[in-house]
């Protein structure tokens, strides 16, 4: 917001003072307060939010009924975290109802599909960005090695997405500092 709006600042958080923070809770449910009131409102809610607007979806969220959370938090962190097991309760409870090979499986995040934006709608500008020209001349980057990746993930050989799109959004935040000044 500094950035955009005159006199803008960050809105403030229950990060802002150490005296915001119950000293009772662990250092575990700290985290899990910390997750509960910054991350999940600024980051996954709005990702959920956007992406449903997008497609004119409505949504629900039933494990942030305030009466769940309310029981949930009133639990002992024993029973919430047994062992450090995430959403024991949760699971226990599906148990009863869905196949185990549903729930006993590997954790799956929600990723935008990069590695095919690049191939795809992003191409021309990403290329733009990677020309091995502009690499070697800024000095920031190996142009080959950048080049190298690039050449294997556009043939579909290798994955590179997350390589790439780190040099990429350097070279956008770069461009972005030039046309600044």
């Amino acid at each position: 917001p500094e950035r955009i709006a005159l006199a803008g600042q960050e809105p403030p958080t229950p990060l802002d003072t150490a005296a915001a923070w119950p000293a009772h809770l662990s250092f575990a449910e700290q985290a899990m307060a910390i997750d509960t009131l910054t991350y999940l409102p600024t980051d996954i809610l709005a990702k959920v939010d956007r992406a449903a607007m997008a497609v004119s979806l409505e949504t629900r969220m039933p494990f942030l009924d305030h009466h769940v959370v309310e029981f949930a938090w009133r639990l002992p962190a024993s029973i919430r975290l047994p062992e450090g097991q995430s959403k024991a309760m949760l699971r226990r409870l599906l148990d009863r109802y869905v196949p185990s090979s549903l729930i006993d499986r590997p954790k799956q995040g929600f990723c935008a599909p990069v590695d095919h934006w690049l191939r795809g709608a992003l191409r021309d500008w990403a290329d733009a960005l990677l020309q091995p020209s502009r690499l070697r001349d800024e000095g920031f980057f190996d142009a080959a090695a950048v080049e190298r990746l690039w050449r294997q993930h556009q043939t579909g050989r290798m994955n590179w997405q997350h390589q790439l799109w780190t040099v990429l959004m350097f070279q956008a935040w770069l461009d972005a500092q030039r046309a600044a000044l």
